[in-house]
């Protein structure tokens, strides 16, 4: 398991996804991952332009693969690879969490 980008003060990576309609959302992406056992890659983004309002911003997960430049992006429709990215993420924030405490 590897974390990429959380807790680091980068630059933030955006990406942009096509909605439904054709039009392009901005969207940062603050973490990637690989789960243990598997080629499988993730990545959770959050919106850019979020609601103020909002107390708890949105996270999306994706299955993504890079050719060169081109980034490919998979929605996880199957339960058991959603329970696997979700425990993953949720350990990965439990352990940056963890380091802010220090």
């Amino acid at each position: 398991m590897s974390k990429d980008r959380i807790g680091n003060e980068e630059e933030p990576e955006i990406i942009y996804i096509p909605d439904d309609e054709g039009n392009e959302e901005e969207f940062e992406v603050i973490m990637k991952f690989e789960v243990d056992g598997s080629d499988a890659k993730y990545m959770m983004v959050v919106p850019v332009e979020s609601d103020e309002d909002q107390e708890a911003e949105e996270v999306y997960a994706f299955r993504y693969e890079e050719d060169g430049d081109d980034l490919k992006l998979y929605t996880i429709e199957n339960d058991e690879e959603w329970e696997i990215v979700e425990e993953t993420f949720n350990t990965l924030i439990d352990e940056f969490d963890g380091e802010d405490q220090d």
